[in-house]
């Protein structure tokens, strides 16, 4: 097992993993920090502004070991035709409006200016590999840099970048799955074997992410070679994440009976809870992020009018899992 930064925590230390969309509060990253855990904010779908605010309510509570999640760009372009055949397929969804075709990039020179202007303890980057420029320019201001991986090749090109830490998403994570090749399938493996392999390829310190719901599944996770695990569905319920009501109940709704990959919502696989969208729109094209903006207006109806069968309801393998209540609490219960 190679160490982990300190700003990472304490070898064994359960981390909670930045959810976009609302869930990763600087209440949550907050609490988690005090709990002795390590948490970061989603600046994913954020404006520069609103993450610097986030960024300032966290160091106003009194937490200094924290860190920041990027998307960075990484697209996956859609052809017009397909576009519009998609678009006139949601047509008669509640809220659906005709949506132009948006490519952007999330304002990742914007935000990276930021964290460079302004540095947080540690900066992570998802969806795609940051260039070696920027993983540089981080290192020099002090921050601790972590990329998102799912496989052994992805974490050796992190490697060469000169990252400090990897992230390693296993298949069951909820929400968007990190790949960096939206259109390649992974391989179903179970998360301690993925971390095993890519310990095995890599000499960087492991953070195993994906499906931990048990303190099981964290001892499993810390047996194959990962320094830390990370939790995001677990928490969803807890008191401090910005969860949706909708989201929370759902969550708990013996009516849901499984999750699914699905690009429905995003035009990007994630991991949802199967409801009546992700059944009626299986074959969704890839088309990231132009299918999320596409689907915006219709997961804001959803989510105004308490439509579960509507929204991007993200969960991973281990949802039943996860508890209410304070995330102290709920994190204690991975702990042995």
């Amino acid at each position: 097992m190679v160490q982990l930064p300190g700003v990472l925590g304490t070898v064994g230390c359960v981390h909670v993993a930045p959810m976009a969309g609302g869930p990763s509060t600087p209440t949550l990253v907050t609490a988690a920090a005090r709990a002795g855990s390590f948490a970061q904010l989603a600046a994913g779908y954020r404006t520069p502004d609103s993450v610097a605010a986030e960024i300032a309510a966290v160091r106003a509570a009194g937490t200094t070991a924290f860190g920041v999640n990027l998307f960075v760009p990484n697209p996956v372009p859609i052809d017009d035709a397909e576009y519009d055949r998609y678009r006139a397929l949601l047509a008669h969804e509640p809220g659906a409006t005709a949506v132009a075709k948006r490519e952007d990039d999330d304002a990742w020179h914007e935000k990276v200016a930021l964290l460079l202007d302004d540095p947080v303890p540690v900066v992570s980057f998802t969806f795609g590999l940051p260039d070696v420029t920027t993983v540089q320019a981080f290192r020099r201001r002090g921050t601790v840099t972590v990329q998102s991986v799912t496989d052994p090749d992805e974490a050796r090109a992190a490697e060469d970048l000169g990252v400090d830490a990897l992230v390693v998403q296993g298949i069951a994570a909820g929400g968007h799955s990190a790949v960096l090749d939206p259109a390649r399938a992974r391989t179903d493996r179970p998360l301690p074997d993925l971390v095993r392999a890519v310990v095995g390829s890599t000499a960087l310190p492991v953070v195993a992410a994906g499906g931990i719901g048990t303190r099981d599944d964290v001892a499993a996770a810390l047996a194959a070679g990962a320094g830390a695990t990370a939790v995001g569905t677990f928490v969803l319920r807890t008191d401090e994440a910005g969860t949706s009501d909708t989201h929370r109940s759902a969550l708990a709704d013996p009516a849901f009976q499984e999750t699914a990959l699905t690009r429905a919502f995003t035009g990007r696989p994630a991991r949802a809870l199967v409801n009546d969208f992700v059944r009626a729109h299986a074959d969704a094209p890839l088309g990231y992020p132009a299918l999320h903006h596409l689907t915006k207006p219709i997961r804001s109806a959803a989510a105004a009018g308490h439509d579960a069968q509507r929204l991007h309801l993200w969960a991973g393998r281990a949802w039943r899992d996860a508890p209410t209540g304070p995330v102290a609490d709920a994190l204690a219960t991975l702990l042995g």
